[in-house]
């Protein structure tokens, strides 16, 4: 039909012609259209990928200094994301026999934590807590990729982070005047906080070294430190755990007027949003991997806890943990010996001192029972399969609450077999200090309704436990089944 309209309409000559010029025309726009759409021809998941990265992070600046094509781009964003905890960098395209070269700004914000991952040019200020990506895009406006983040794994309790120091995260065009290099590093740098609650033993654990070991066991052991808020006897109690972290001297950065330079940083670290807990569909480790390491670093000698069996000999061991201040047991004799007539070999104990130490004692043990509080974070160096109990002071629903989360659902994750005591009215010394009528005493209040430091004052820092022996009998025979099994 189409040759019998240009039959009509044209000569054989011009016919020739104009087909000749439609078929290049052809050619020019197929030409056109392939450029254009060129970036969008990659496979759909990897398009679907780059349209959600502005779901899951805060601020993502990539800038290409080389001369490679959109999909080159598209694929590192995507690598990135990929191999994301692993430690590897993605692979980068090669173009005429020179490695690509980018600048990453990278902020993650989750439930308890943020953190950020920087990749290029990087240079670390501590006089002015200042760290600096410095990018050649020469579009990029600095005051637009900047933020501030306070490199503490506990973002939702305002008192820890009150006592945080905020440090800025710049991005800068290599363009403006920007500090020169003083120190420069072949390894990626950890920038946190030992600031915080450090001092309390379960909030170091929970909210630095657990997350610390997440962030940093990526790079077995080459990667630099850098502690802003040092507490040097903090570095002390875990010097064998940071050495198996990393090979070097740590930075203490504070008041620093060197610049450390570079090519990748973390400032803050990751962390499980649950108490001294991993989870290892997320991460690449878990609380296994954690204790193992622990036990490496500290030279525990006990993997298993004591298995009984008919006619064997020798006694499980049972540590009682003691408390000198608050939360204590009033009666640790009477426990002690009642214990003893069941069969166990006891050792009464203060958590304090050398940790290593400590450390070696837990670990001896097969059970370990003590009342809520930070000392009983020393689950962590008990061997595999051994029995924690954890008795519960009174404080209704809140301290029930607090008890469960902050050790009674981490020790399973351990694969310690758990055993909770809820003592009775009679075996608080509240009953000492307030009426039987008083609502501290009836109906505990939830901390909501008096506040936190209420709370703690009355049923933390005001309350022991005389335990009732024959109450507690079973449970410490329940201990006794759980080694047989």
């Amino acid at each position: 039909m189409y040759d019998r309209i240009l039959a009509k309409s044209f000569s054989r000559y011009e016919q020739k012609r104009f087909g000749y010029g439609a078929f290049v025309s052809c050619l020019l726009i197929v030409f056109s259209l392939c450029t254009l759409f060129k970036p969008y021809l990659g496979p759909v998941n990897v398009l679907s990928l780059k349209l959600s990265i502005g779901a899951d992070t805060k601020m993502l600046m990539f800038n290409d200094t080389s001369r490679s094509s959109q999909l080159a781009k598209v694929k590192d964003i995507v690598g990135e994301i990929l191999v994301e905890g692993t430690g590897s960098s993605p692979p980068r395209d090669k173009v005429e026999g020179k490695e690509e070269i980018s600048e990453e700004l990278l902020y993650n914000s989750e439930e308890r934590t943020e953190f950020c991952q920087a990749r290029g040019d990087i240079r670390v200020h501590g006089k002015s807590s200042t760290v600096y990506v410095v990018s050649s895009n020469t579009t990029m406006k600095g005051k637009n990729m900047s933020r501030t983040i306070k490199p503490y794994a506990r973002k939702d309790d305002v008192d820890a982070m009150i006592r945080v120091r905020e440090w800025s995260v710049k991005a800068v065009n290599a363009s403006q005047k920007v500090p020169q290099c003083t120190k420069n590093h072949s390894i990626p740098g950890l920038l946190f906080s030992t600031g915080g609650y450090v001092g309390n033993h379960f909030h170091e654990f929970t909210d630095i070294v657990i997350p610390l070991f997440l962030t940093s066991r990526q790079f077995n052991g080459e990667v630099q430190f850098i502690i802003t808020e040092k507490r040097p006897w903090w570095i002390s109690k875990y010097k064998p755990l940071l050495k198996r972290l990393s090979n070097y001297e740590i930075v203490d950065i504070d008041g620093d007027d060197e610049l450390h330079c570079f090519h990748r940083v973390i400032v803050g670290l990751k962390r499980h949003h649950e108490e001294l807990s991993i989870d290892p569909q997320k991460y690449s480790y878990s609380m296994k991997d954690f204790r193992d390491l622990l036990r490496s670093s500290y030279a525990l000698k006990r993997v298993e806890a004591v298995k009984i069996r008919d006619g064997q000999l020798g006694k499980p061991r049972l540590m009682i943990l003691s408390r000198k201040r608050t939360r204590s047991f009033t009666n640790t004799d009477e426990i002690a010996k009642m214990a003893e007539s069941l069969g166990f070999d006891v050792i009464v104990k203060e958590a304090g001192g050398s940790m290593w130490g400590f450390a070696d004692v837990v670990n001896s043990c097969d059970v370990l029972l003590g009342v809520h509080g930070a000392g009983l974070t020393n689950i962590l160096f008990l061997p595999e399969n051994a029995v924690f109990i954890q008795v519960v002071p009174l404080g209704g629903f809140a301290l029930d609450w607090l008890a469960t989360n902050d050790f009674g659902k981490p020790s399973k994750d351990m694969n310690i077999k758990y055993l909770e005591y809820k003592i009775s009215l009679e075996e608080s010394t509240l009953i000492q200090q307030y009426s039987l009528d008083h609502m501290f005493i009836k109906d505990p209040p939830l901390i909501g309704k008096i506040g936190w430091e209420e709370f703690k004052s009355v049923y933390l820092d005001k309350q022991n436990v005389k335990l009732d022996v024959d109450r507690f009998r079973p449970t410490l025979q329940k201990a006794i089944e759980l080694l047989h099994q």
